[in-house]
């Protein structure tokens, strides 16, 4: 029996070697393209190298790695030519809100240009492969902020007789709100994705994630909250807590959940689809509550500092609704809860060498 191939970008990255890993499984060829841009953008502690060669070496009868930047339209061509994919995963992005406003056009051309070669390539040379895209909550922007949130000891929340309660859906407007460079540049992708889906019949899906996370995830600073947690708890590196008092939520999403649910729209998938992901009411946590579990898992005081000043576009409480998603794909469950998550960061970080976990003067 002839198997699927499956093109994913940003391959080595969290969700991009999670997919690789689960599609292989499943019995697909997969390409993957990814330049290490990710060690570009935040330095060789956060490269994905380590990643790649792990992949190649799993897999080699299964798996092929492009070296190629997704803003280049010939290159990706060639291998859209030459693979005519049944799906495409595209995972790569710049991630970060900070690190957007130190290059904009760098954040934008490779947000949105990426993603509009990656369609148009779609288009030209495979028009009937499945498209998802990891989209991101923040093309909302600083509306979830309008909320009527309460102060709790650890957390701020939401009232419980609030129609958000159980989690923002796609319904929020992404208008009149302050996005930062990085949320408008994923929302005009996400857009971009929805308009092919429409405009040319192709079967594609947004995926608006929440925080995705996991122990693949190269974590630091400016990206991958728990992840880099758990790199300061174990090195005793100071973490630095933006705004909002510490209390501020984030449902969080193991990326092998996340991948899941993209195997599950494969299987049965729609045109220009949208749907809000993570971790919902099932996994979430202020970054306060983070602290706590994993100095209750590793033993370990979390040294951290507060800064007043918030992340321009950041939210105070994000939580998912995921029941447009459950409603048409129900079979799908979750997998992961938040401490067996963080539990299973903690033990596949506690194993590395300290030098490989991260440089301490970045802290």
């Amino acid at each position: 029996m002839a198997r699927g191939l499956a093109i994913v970008t940003g391959s080595s990255g969290l969700i991009g070697s999670e997919s690789v890993s689960f599609f292989i499984e499943k019995g697909f060829d997969v390409v993957g393209i990814d330049n290490d841009m990710r060690k570009y953008f935040f330095g060789e502690e956060a490269s994905t190298k380590w990643m790649m060669s792990r992949l190649l070496k799993k897999y080699p009868e299964h798996y092929k790695h492009y070296d190629v930047d997704i803003r280049d339209f010939d290159k990706l061509s060639k291998i859209f030519k030459n693979g005519k994919p049944d799906l495409v995963i595209h995972a790569a992005a710049q991630p970060s809100h900070d690190w957007a406003a130190k290059e904009p056009f760098t954040d934008f051309t490779v947000n949105a240009n990426g993603t509009l070669n990656l369609l148009e390539a779609t288009r030209q040379f495979t028009p009937e492969t499945v498209f998802i895209y990891t989209s991101t909550n923040k093309v909302y922007g600083d509306t979830p902020n309008r909320l009527p949130l309460v102060e709790m000891e650890k957390r701020w929340e939401l009232d419980k007789d609030h129609p958000y309660y159980d989690g923002i859906d796609e319904t929020m407007s992404i208008d009149n709100s302050l996005h930062s460079l990085f949320g408008a540049s994923k929302a005009a992708a996400d857009i971009l994705v929805q308009e092919y889906g429409r405009y040319f019949n192709i079967k594609t899906v947004c995926l608006r994630g929440g925080c995705l996370t996991g122990p693949a995830h190269s974590g630091t600073r400016l990206h991958g909250f728990l992840s880099y947690l758990v790199r300061c708890a174990i090195t005793g590196v100071t973490y630095h807590i933006y705004g909002y008092k510490g209390k501020q939520v984030r449902d969080n999403i193991h990326s092998y959940d996340f991948v899941n649910t993209l195997f599950h729209f494969f299987q049965n998938p729609k045109v220009a689809a949208v749907y809000n992901m993570g971790g919902s009411r099932y996994s979430n946590c202020s970054i306060l509550e983070a602290i706590d579990i994993i100095e209750e898992i590793s033993g370990k005081k979390v040294n951290y500092v507060h800064e007043e000043k918030n992340r321009i576009g950041d939210h105070i409480w994000y939580i998912s609704s995921v029941k447009s998603f459950m409603n048409d794909y129900p079979d799908w469950k979750y997998k992961y809860d938040i401490r067996k998550m963080i539990e299973e960061i903690y033990d596949v970080q506690k194993e590395l060498p300290l030098d490989e976990l991260m440089d301490k003067n970045i802290g």
